[in-house]
Parts: structure tokens; sequence; C-alpha cells
């Protein structure tokens, strides 16, 4: 009798064996790994274009900071003296800009005359003790024009990010040439006389233009 229901109690390895015979078990253990790789797969996927999103937008913002720093130095840079500042004491100004608002001496002294003929200044004329003297930049920018003209004087036209020209005009001994890039206080010539301005012996005739437009050097600098 003890024989006979010992052999009737199901043994645990076999009811685990007969849920690995059904037809429906391993499929649905390979499909469970399946999905499980997929999902690994896609996080991963995921994970990775995040981070080349988070490079792409630092690089871009990195850009766009050096950008806006370049245009802001490039507006904050004011108009200095076309010479050694540590010698302002020994310029003399032989011609003004002619300023129909200025008062009559000095829209007299901003006539120029050649063979009787008058013309009015469009920029300043600048001397050092009538001995020649290094011209420097006004400002940083691109050197759009060298005119050698003897007769007039060789010029020199730079123009400026913020939309402003500076003309440095009856040159010698020029340093730079057109299409160079030049640094505010940077040597450009010297100074030399010219037929067209004799009385001013030695000189620089020193013009700035805003938009196009001629503009009083004394709006910028006290001389």
């Amino acid at each position: 009798m003890r024989e006979d229901n010992k052999s009737k109690i199901p043994s645990p390895t076999n009811k685990k064996d007969g849920l690995q015979n059904k037809p429906w078990f391993w499929p649905t253990v390979y499909a469970a790994i399946a999905v499980a790789l997929i999902g690994l797969i896609f996080s991963y996927n995921a994970l990775i274009g995040n981070n080349e999103d988070e490079q792409n937008v630092t690089v871009q913002n990195q850009t766009n900071n050096e950008e806006t720093v370049i245009e802001t130095n490039a507006q904050v840079e004011t108009v200095k003296y076309p010479f050694d500042e540590t010698k302002k004491d020994q310029v003399a100004i032989l011609q003004d800009f002619y300023d129909l608002s200025a008062d009559e001496a000095t829209r007299e002294k901003a006539l120029l005359v050649f063979n009787q003929t008058f013309s009015t200044s469009s920029g300043v004329s600048i001397s050092m003790n009538s001995e020649p003297f290094e011209v420097r930049a006004a400002m940083s920018g691109e050197v759009t024009k060298v005119k050698l003209d003897a007769f007039t004087g060789n010029q020199i036209i730079i123009t400026h990010p913020n939309g402003m020209e500076t003309r440095y005009s009856s040159v010698t001994d020029i340093l730079v040439k057109e299409g160079d890039k030049v640094v505010q206080g940077q040597s450009l010539a010297t100074t030399m006389e010219n037929s067209y301005n004799p009385n001013a012996g030695v000189h620089l005739f020193f013009e700035v233009l805003q938009d196009g437009e001629h503009v009083n050097p004394r709006n910028f600098l006290a001389f």
C-alpha cells in the first residue's frame, strides 16, 4: 500500500520537464531575449544621439560667442591719433576741416589755395615741427587703396568694421599694400611734402569718413 501511494505523488522534476516540453516554451524565451536586446540597442543609440546633439550645440554656442566677441571689440574701438601720442605736444594743425557751423577764423583756416583758386579742406593738415614723422593707423581695418601721386601726395585709405574710413595723404615710405589687415597704432608710412599744398611743407593730411561722408576729425580727437 505504501509503495502505491508514493508512485502516485508527482515529482517536481517531472513537472519542470513537462513545461519545457511545451511547444510554445522555447519560442517564448527566445522572443523575450530578442526584445531585451532590441531595447538595449535603441537605448544605446538614443544615448549616443543625445551626446552628439549636446556636442553640436556646444560647438555652435562657442562659435557664436567668438563671433560676438569679435564684433563687440570692433565696435568698441574708437579713433586714435594717426601719430605717436607721446608727441602730441609737438603737433600743429596747419589747416582745419571746413565746417560751415564753425567761426569765421576757423573757416578761413580751412581754405586751401592753389593757383589762386580756393578749395575747402575735407580733413586736417597735421605738422610736427615741419619734420617727417611716423604715420599710424587710427583704427584697425583693411587697406582698401594705396594711391601713388607725387603732386597731391601719396594716399592710404583704410576701411573699418564700424562703417568708417580713414585717409592718410602726403605720405612716403609706405609699409602696407591693398588688402592688408592693419591694427590700431600700426605704422603705415612717413609724412612728406607735396606740390598741391607746398605752403604746408612736410605734413599729414588726415581725413575721416562716416558712411561715405566726410566728418570733422576734431569730433573724435582733441587736437
